[in-house]
């Protein structure tokens, strides 16, 4: 009897680490579902396509609720993986870091509604499929949820720091059902997020170099898979051991 092909479902998938988690779970032999707000790109390389994919803006909290059912409809009851990796990182003027002091409140709303709602509403809307495949969710958080940085705006690091304490109250919630959360804490990945002068902090981390997405797409491969079937709760540093 053939072995049922595993499902992934991953938010930010268009560029990246979602573009570079893409390919592995491909390679893998999953089947992806990616969620955008981009409509499917044909030049993506990866099967299934347009067919499967969710173009969803996670800012519209309603759009995200109604977006889990066009999802469920694209299941067969279960769901093996839901990797949260969406994320939104808004600048001022000329690319300047959005501060405390001048973050507007439609801003921070936006920001929290991407980076931090949409994991849990996702979460709970899919439990009973996460549940019924023993299913895992990795939450995307950042080396800025625990200190301040000097290019990412204070929303994103406030919002990626309740990530990671919402990925310990998940995992103590979604335990009892057979789903393992966990979190992963990319420090400076070369992508197009990086901000001029990303080199000066590169320069001082301690390996010396920027991070590949796809060596982050890698550990979220590895929390999702059955080598890590007792890890839960934890919020793993991909950073170069910049954190230290």
């Amino acid at each position: 009897m053939a072995e049922r092909q595993k499902t992934l479902v991953l938010t930010g998938a268009s560029r990246g680490i979602g573009h570079a988690t893409v390919k592995r779970f491909s390679a893998e032999g999953w089947r992806v579902l990616t969620c955008s707000r981009q409509p499917f790109d044909p030049r993506c390389p990866w099967p299934g396509g347009a067919e499967n994919h969710i173009e969803i803006d996670l800012a519209e909290p309603n759009r995200t609720i109604a977006a889990i059912e066009v999802i469920r409809e694209k299941l067969d009851g279960r769901l093996d993986a839901l990797v949260n990796n969406a994320g939104i990182s808004p600048k001022g003027a000329g690319g300047a870091r959005l501060s405390t002091l001048d973050t507007d409140l439609k801003t921070w709303g936006q920001v929290f509604h991407v980076n931090f709602f949409a994991p849990v509403i996702l979460a709970r809307g899919l439990k009973d499929e996460l549940a019924a495949a023993r299913g895992s969710v990795v939450n995307v958080t950042s080396i800025a949820g625990s200190r301040v940085h000097p290019f990412a705006g204070a929303a994103y690091a406030t919002s990626k720091a309740a990530l990671a304490a919402l990925t310990r109250e998940m995992a103590h919630d979604f335990g009892p059902l057979g789903v393992r959360v966990n979190a992963i804490a990319p420090g400076e990945v070369e992508t197009a997020i990086l901000s001029p002068g990303t080199e000066k902090i590169v320069a001082e981390l301690p390996m010396r170099r920027l991070g590949q997405p796809a060596e982050v797409a890698s550990v979220i491969w590895f929390l999702c898979a059955q080598e890590s079937s007792y890890v839960s709760g934890t919020e793993i540093e991909v950073n170069g051991a910049q954190h230290v």
